[in-house]
């Protein structure tokens, strides 16, 4: 155990600890931004505003890559990917982090694609009206940094205390990926949903918005005294956090099939998550029209995880063939989903309504 503890406090010191904060403050102000210039006040984000929050994000992912690139070259990180390590030259392991850090933001950024579509479900169920979607994306991102940070420090340190763990991990890709294949179609229950049943059953929720307050203090109907309630916006956040727990037990071990260096781990993570709360405005009332996306995601996913067990007999596999392959598999899904749904209008998720029903609450 004192072994691991050791291994987590090395893993997240490849970097140098200005680095760290220096990213810590980017994505701060990020969410400073969005937050005081974009939504100062509850409203129901335009397209057009989602849209440039959205693009504003990809493009800081993508240029990071340059940062990522120079951090590198000059020698400032001791990389503890062996790609990246044993490197020729301080060029070779510049680019081998930069197509590292790309296909794992890429990957990352497909992954991410998938919540949007359990978010808008979860809205959708819970009735959460548009212009509170928001704030309660904006905490769920904040708890997504800290989880993530959280799974992805023990994931390092599993992997470099335990090396065969990479082989676990992506078996575990493996078999997500032919699962996804198969229940392709298949919806989640959200009224199903155990944490949900378990949080009906054991606290006090109100079925009433209260503006954008999580919890309010009211009379309880059997005892008369002032209790804390909880609005449907907090159980919405809750399960928010929850799906992405989920979620991050498939993307925690594809990224780290891809590159075992914690800082492209969670960098690319981050950047690929800040842009989730304006990508769902974009997408969440066009979502059907991405339906084979799923196909090339599941694809990724099976590729990534055959290659730590294939390159026991072939070789290493460069990075920038499995950056390419990434990116033509999603690319294609993209594109043929869009041919195969361009007859389709777009329109808001299935089931949405105005008013939830008391049942559904």
């Amino acid at each position: 155990m004192e072994n691991l503890g050791l291994a987590l406090a090395w893993s997240w010191l490849g970097m140098p600890l200005w680095v760290w904060l220096g990213f810590l403050l980017i994505v701060l102000a990020i969410l400073a931004v969005d937050l005081g210039l974009f939504h100062t006040d509850a409203h129901e984000p335009s397209m057009t505003e989602s849209m440039i929050i959205a693009g504003s994000c990809m493009t800081l992912g993508l240029m990071f890559s340059g940062v990522v690139w120079w951090l590198y070259y000059s020698g400032a990180a001791k990389s503890l990917d062996p790609s990246i390590a044993t490197a020729a030259t301080a060029s070779a392991r510049a680019w081998t982090a930069w197509e590292l850090y790309l296909t794992g933001w890429i990957v990352e950024q497909t992954l991410a694609f998938d919540n949007v579509f359990v978010i808008s479900m979860i809205f959708t169920y819970l009735a959460i009206p548009p212009k509170y979607q928001h704030r309660v994306l904006f905490y769920g991102i904040l708890g997504v940094i800290v989880l993530r940070a959280i799974m992805i420090g023990l994931g390092a340190a599993l992997v470099h205390q335990f090396a065969w763990i990479l082989y676990v991990f992506s078996a575990f890709l493996v078999l997500t990926g032919i699962k996804m294949l198969v229940m392709i179609d298949q919806k989640p229950d959200i009224g199903a949903n155990p944490l949900l049943r378990w949080m009906r059953a054991r606290m006090n929720i109100t079925d009433k918005f209260h503006g954008q307050d999580f919890y309010v203090y009211q009379s309880d109907p059997k005892t008369g005294k002032m209790v804390r309630f909880w609005t449907p916006l907090f159980v919405a956040l809750v399960l928010i956090e929850f799906a992405d727990l989920i979620f991050a037990v498939d993307s925690v071990p594809a990224i780290f099939a891809i590159t075992q260096d914690p800082f492209i781990v969670y960098t690319s993570n981050i950047f690929a998550i800040l842009g989730l709360r304006a990508l769902y405005f974009v997408l969440s009332s066009m979502v059907h029209r991405f339906h084979y996306l799923k196909y090339a995601l599941a694809l990724v996913l099976i590729y990534v995880g055959t290659k730590i067990f294939v390159q026991q007999f072939i070789g290493k596999i460069p990075p920038e063939v499995s950056l390419g392959v990434t990116f033509v598999l999603l690319a294609g899904g993209v594109v043929y989903s869009l041919l195969k749904t361009r007859g389709l209008v777009d329109r808001p998720p299935a089931e949405v309504r105005p008013e939830a029903s008391p049942e559904a609450r």
